[in-house]
This record gives structure tokens, sequence and C-alpha cells, in this order.
């Protein structure tokens, strides 16, 4: 399957009707498995899916470190996808219940309302402690501007995602593009946590809104703190509140607007 591809479609405006080749991006499912049992089903933009799928588990809790995954392997065939995950023993026996209960499905998304939701979160996820290493916010802030600047495939096809991550002096560590914001965010994650540099990563920006989705996965990477291009869900500042997190996003033309963890950002 392709990343992106040509299409020809039509024009029309002032000057008439006429054709248009365009550049696509591209979506195709994507199943991933742990000890070939499904954990999710998802559309994707095809490429990084090792990545994606070491990302989606640690997110969900299905792994804490790289060092539970002990083997990872992608195959084609035709139009199926499946990334296959192989745990350790000892990780397996600590989640092996959730697939046989659960069917693999998103222990958090079992809750009844938001409240039990984010109390969940909180329960598998310890609140950040004090403000760590302050960001620089006209730096950070130069970053969220200048996000278009890692989206090639966004330029193709005006459709694609971003998640950048950088360390706390906004050094670029990773930077992934899908046409899932959820999906972006795991390849970027996902690289990180394979090639053991995740624990450098301080600040996730993000081409989107910020939503609960998102703050559970920045939480589950050790991100601290996450600038995205839109305003976050009432949702995801109440789940950041409630860890110490830092969310903040672009104030047109050239400020930020900060919901929480001010502390976290100099000016």
């Amino acid at each position: 399957m392709d990343t992106f591809s040509s299409f020809e479609a039509q024009q029309y405006d002032s000057r008439g009707i006429r054709a248009a080749s365009l550049t696509l991006v591209g979506e195709a499912p994507l199943l991933i498995r742990v000890q070939g049992h499904r954990l999710s089903l998802g559309m994707r933009t095809p490429g990084e899916e090792i990545p994606q799928a070491a990302g989606f588990c640690l997110a969900e809790g299905i792994v804490d470190a790289a060092g539970d995954i002990t083997g990872l392997a992608y195959a084609q065939n035709g139009a199926d996808a499946i990334v296959d995950v192989t745990l350790s023993a000892a990780r397996w026996a600590g989640v092996a219940e959730r697939f046989e209960a659960q069917g693999g499905a998103r222990a958090l998304m079992a809750q009844v309302d938001s409240d039990r939701l984010v109390a969940a979160l909180a329960d598998i996820v310890p609140p950040f402690c004090g403000p760590g290493d302050a960001l620089d916010g006209r730096l950070a802030l130069d970053c969220l501007q200048r996000l278009d600047e890692l989206q090639p495939l966004r330029a193709k096809t005006r459709a694609a995602h971003a998640a950048a991550v950088f360390r706390s002096d906004l050094t670029l560590l990773t930077a992934s593009e899908d046409v899932g914001r959820h999906n972006a965010v795991d390849k970027a994650v996902g690289r990180l946590l394979l090639d053991g540099t995740l624990r450098a990563a301080a600040l996730l920006v993000l081409s989107s809104r910020i939503s609960f989705d998102l703050v559970q996965k920045a939480a589950r990477a050790g991100v601290a703190a996450i600038f995205s291009m839109s305003r976050p869900t009432r949702l995801a500042v109440q789940t950041a509140l409630r860890l110490n997190m830092t969310l903040a996003c672009l104030a047109r033309p050239d400020g930020l607007l900060v919901f929480c963890g001010k502390e976290r950002i100099g000016w």
C-alpha cells in the first residue's frame, strides 16, 4: 500500500471547470496482535507500522518499557497488514487476563463516565513530580509554529496530521505523520521507545487538538508537556491537571494559550 497516490479530480471555481491532478494521502487497515490475540484494528497511513504498534502498546498499558517486547514482526499479504507483538513471559502473564476478559479491548474506555475515566488513568500513571526542566516558551512556540516544516506528507496531500517530540532544550527527537492524529503520536513515541531515547522526551507538539486520548499517550510516554495548533477538550485539561501536565495551544498570531502547568514554561 502507498503512503500517497495521484488522483484526477475536477476543479470548480470562478474560472470554470477544469481537470486537476492531486495527491491524496493513503489510508489502509492495520491489525495489531499480541501473542496472537487481536489488540487493535484501525485505519492508518501505510508506513512505520512497527513503531506504531510499539507506541500503541505503550499507550494502552500492554508494555511499560521496550524490554517487555521480545519480538515485533510486520507482514503484508495483499490488503491485509498485520503487526505481531511478542511479549516476555513475565509481561504476558501480567496482561493476558485483559485479552481473556475483554478481547484486548481498551481497559480505560470501559469506564462509564468522564470522572472514572480520569481516575482510571491517574491510577496507572503517577502525576509528574514538579515542573522538571523548564521549557523556553518562545522557543517552544517556534516549534509549534514551524511544525509544517516537519510535514512532507502534508505538503503533498494537505491531509496529514503530525506529532513531533522534542528534548527539554527543544532540539528535535523525532516526528511522524499519519492520516490519524493518534497514529502519528504512536509512531513517534514508538520509535523513541524502541531506540531507547524516550526518556529524553519533554515536549509533544501536535498539528491537531489535544483530546483525552492524546493526554493518555503522552502521560504513558512520560512526556509532561503538550503543545497543539487547536484548543484542547475540557476532559483533556481536567486529566492534565490531575497528572500535573502542561497543555498549551497556539494563540494567533504569535502567542500561546496555556491551560495548565504554566510553571513548566519560561517566558
